[in-house]
């Protein structure tokens, strides 16, 4: 198994230890708005509601961890379904800078520009309202949502039949 061919329920069975993101009471669930429906990397978590002002800076920065592999940017937008938190100039940007992927607990648009991307993109739904940034949001700290409770420096794993995470590197 590796990093292009992984299945996250065979790495969930090698362990059953790993988190697994859940639809939350809502009933809301991630769906796969980019080119790569198979991603993974260390996590790098974003808060923000609204506002993606960090979400932009960081992608805009490296996005790559010390053995070159592209990190995954694990964002808590509340769940807010009123504006996107990214959209295909910031996901070129994070390709550009050499992210794995995209994580949102809210919404995304131009999707099917970002259908077309080589970025994973998982997010609660698309909407063609884009946030208004007011410069706000904290990084690098613990986030929760969908039963994860995640900090930068974990692992994320994500196909199509969901999201996982871990402590340590599973692959």
């Amino acid at each position: 198994m590796s990093k292009e061919n992984f299945v996250t329920c065979d790495l969930l069975d090698a362990n059953p230890e790993s988190q697994v993101c859940l639809p939350n009471i809502e009933g809301k669930s991630f769906y796969s708005f980019g080119g790569k429906t198979r991603f993974c990397g260390e996590v790098v978590t974003v808060k923000c509601f609204e506002d993606n002002s960090r979400v932009k800076s960081l992608l805009n920065s490296d996005g790559k961890d010390n053995e070159g592999n592209g990190k995954v940017l694990v964002v808590d937008g509340g769940g807010s379904m009123r504006c996107a938190l990214l959209g295909d100039m910031i996901a070129q940007a994070a390709i550009d800078n050499g992210w794995a992927g995209v994580v949102v607990y809210g919404c995304v648009r131009d999707v099917d520009d970002m259908a077309e991307m080589d970025i994973g993109v998982k997010a609660l739904g698309c909407i063609p309202r884009k946030s208004t940034r007011r410069d706000e949001g904290q990084t690098d700290l613990e986030i929760s949502f969908g039963d994860l409770t995640l900090n930068s420096g974990m692992f994320i794993y994500a196909d199509n039949n969901g999201i996982i995470a871990s402590d340590k590197a599973l692959i």
